[in-house]
């Protein structure tokens, strides 16, 4: 017998596994088993989904993380054990909950093969650290009463640890498990809906229509491509590949070099989870915990978003401009043709965005709507070849499914750090002594938030690293007296920031792989690239307006003096504005570009941002009118060389 039909049993049963996830979820948000007859509780749901995310993964991936190329017994006998013990649970979790204050036997069986299942998932889909910083938490919670000072917990058995933290609805069947198995999982089957049917491809040529004919168009086709994938995809990571191997390529072609090119891929990708309407999902998870509209989180993430790009686009415009870099000159399309080819796939945004945003429908029911109107057009049209077909669809199902294992196992790891820092009041003193720690000094609790938000953040996609922050560093930043919103968007920010920051940046890393440039100094390029990330979350902090809060004056004085501080700080570190800067200048545009972004920690902050504003533009105005005919003529003929000559700039 082949190896091939050895397995073939095994993948049958993973994908069926995965494609009852999708079933399960459809069926959930149609209130199928209430209009059947059967009341069924939010967490028995969880308990069904939990259970099938833990078979597919041990049957599945082997200890080191790696595709199995068969099933051991080992495995296959977790796999069992976790199946039959989860779907027990959500059987006769009712029972279970009304007998939770005496503890049964059964509560400690169910308790203790979650904690262990997951844990080691856990271990195998994302690696050691977010393993080794979960058993921290359940190791602290078994010793707490003996912790010295104000971290001192209350006291917890091993039995009575596996019983709450492995099944009690404000541990692993809490809020993350909800949304992801809810909410995530329809956004996520949605996307694969949308490139089954051929709509990656549109929208990457619609990308490249609009900007690939401008100065460094082929990384703008990057910037627009990647923002509009990554907040649907949810992964950086999976962003920086999908579109990357497209783009990255284009952008060698045009003229950047391997290090640059990896880096814009990188920041660009990672900008998607921070862009509405989607985020990437931790627009759902804020929602929940702040407990908020989801309107009101999108809305205040929007304009921190768009200064996002303003940057990254800035500065690929000036390093087309300072290099020479050629326009992307293979592209023939224009929008009018792409959209004549394609205009189907804008019909599942739009019915998307009027859901959420005029109807106001929740966010499952809107994108289960999208989703249905993609298959109708899916199968209806085709684009370039591409079109929905039964088979695909079935692989879609599949997909989702089996993609969704990864970040169920990390919501309900974060389940338990949760669960330990409400029944240890760790979650309260940890707040309290980071408070403390720096008195009153705002601006040294935002930097100390920002340095552990970066490295809890490393290696974790947007959800697990979000609910991870939430729970751990953002009720310090609220009680120090932060809008909750701002707060909660600032650890966003700055965990998301861990993929393009080394020693762990996996976005940089993974464009890195497409360019063959050493990954650090992709890390250090996406840094530069995506500078504007690491001072826009102080920004919206100190001035509220940028989060859309308080009058329309306001939120425009607030909006207009960061895109100048944003556009000379970017010219002072490319070195160049209509024509290359020297020294003096660049440390000018730097200085005048801090002062002007509203961060008020100034005296007369509101005239000095004014004051430093009205330079710039000023400055700006005069270099661009002082740019000579001949160093114009001497540009362009620079730029059609490289257009001739593609490879020339190419590291």
């Amino acid at each position: 017998m082949t190896q091939s039909s050895t397995n073939k049993p095994r993948d049958w049963l993973v994908a069926g596994l995965a494609a009852v996830m999708c079933v399960a979820c459809i069926l959930w948000n149609i209130s199928a088993p209430t209009r059947l007859g059967f009341a069924i509780l939010l967490q028995q749901y969880m308990a069904f989904q939990l259970g099938l995310a833990l078979t597919i993964c041990y049957l599945s991936f082997d200890w080191r993380g790696d595709v199995k190329e068969r099933l051991g017994l080992v495995d296959g006998a977790v796999a069992v054990i976790a199946f039959l013990t989860l779907m027990y649970a959500a059987w006769d979790y009712i029972w279970l909950l009304k007998e939770q204050p005496y503890r049964p036997w059964q509560i400690t069986l169910v308790g203790a093969v979650v904690t262990i299942t997951v844990m080691e998932g856990v271990r195998r889909r994302t690696g050691w650290l977010l393993f080794a910083l979960v058993g921290i938490f359940l190791l602290y919670a078994l010793v707490a009463d003996k912790v010295p000072g104000r971290l001192i917990g209350k006291e917890l058995s091993p039995v009575r640890l596996v019983q709450y933290v492995g099944f009690d609805p404000s541990a692993v069947f809490s809020i993350p498990l909800a949304v992801a198995t809810v909410i995530v999982l329809l956004f996520v089957f949605f996307g694969n809906l949308l490139f089954a049917a051929g709509g990656g491809t549109f929208f990457t040529d619609l990308a490249m229509a609009a900007t690939g004919r401008s100065r460094g168009g082929s990384a703008k086709v990057s910037i627009v491509a990647s923002a509009m994938f990554g907040s649907i995809s949810g992964s950086a990571v999976s962003n920086v590949v999908t579109t990357g191997v497209i783009t990255i390529p284009l952008m060698q072609r045009g003229g950047y070099t391997k290090r640059d090119a990896g880096a814009i891929e990188a920041v660009a990708s990672t900008g998607g989870q921070l862009t509405p309407p989607i985020m990437g999902a931790a627009a759902f998870l804020m929602a929940e915990f702040l407990e908020i509209s989801y309107y009101s989180v999108v809305s205040a993430a929007l304009i921190p978003a768009i200064l996002y790009y303003i940057a990254v686009f800035m500065q690929v415009d000036l390093i087309a401009g300072r290099d020479n870099v050629s326009a992307s000159v293979e592209e023939k399309q224009t929008v009018r043709q792409v959209l004549a080819d394609g205009w189907h796939f804008l019909l599942p945004f739009a019915v998307l965005l009027a859901a959420l945003f005029w109807w106001r429908v929740d966010p499952e029911d809107s994108a289960l709507l999208a989703s249905i109107v993609i298959v109708i057009v899916g199968f209806a049209r085709g684009y370039r070849g591409q079109r929905l077909s039964l088979g695909s669809l079935w692989r879609v199902f599949v997909e989702t499914g089996v993609g969704m294992v990864n970040l169920i196992l990390i919501v309900a790891a974060a389940g338990f750090v949760i669960g330990i820092l409400n029944v240890t009041g760790l979650g309260f003193a940890l707040t309290l002594v980071l408070v403390d720690a720096v008195g009153s000094n705002v601006i040294m609790l935002l930097l100390i938030s920002a340095v552990i938000c970066i490295i809890l953040g490393m290696g974790m996609p947007t959800g697990g690293v979000y609910v991870l922050l939430a729970a751990l560093v953002a009720p310090s930043m609220v009680e120090a007296g932060l809008l909750p919103i701002a707060a909660h968007l600032f650890i966003l920010y700055f965990g998301m920031m861990s993929m393009i920051t080394p020693p762990i940046a996996l976005a940089a890393f993974a464009a890195a792989t497409i360019t063959k440039d050493d990954p650090l100094s992709t890390g250090w390029a996406s840094m530069r690239i995506g500078w504007a990330a690491f001072i826009i979350p102080f920004v919206f902090v100190a001035s509220p307006g940028i989060l859309l809060e308080g009058d329309m004056i306001g939120i425009l004085a607030a909006s207009i003096l960061s895109i100048v501080g944003i556009c000379a700080v970017t010219a002072a570190i490319v070195g160049y504005w209509s024509r290359r800067l020297g020294f003096a200048i660049r440390l000018c545009a730097g200085v005048l570009g801090v002062l002007a972004m509203p961060l008020g920690f100034l005296p007369f902050a509101e005239y000095v941002h004014w004051l430093a504003a009205v330079l710039l533009i000023a400055v700006g105005g005069v270099l661009m009118l002082l740019r000579s005919p001949n160093s114009t003529d001497a540009e362009e003929h620079s730029m059609n060389d490289v257009q001739s000559n593609p490879g020339r700039n190419i590291q």
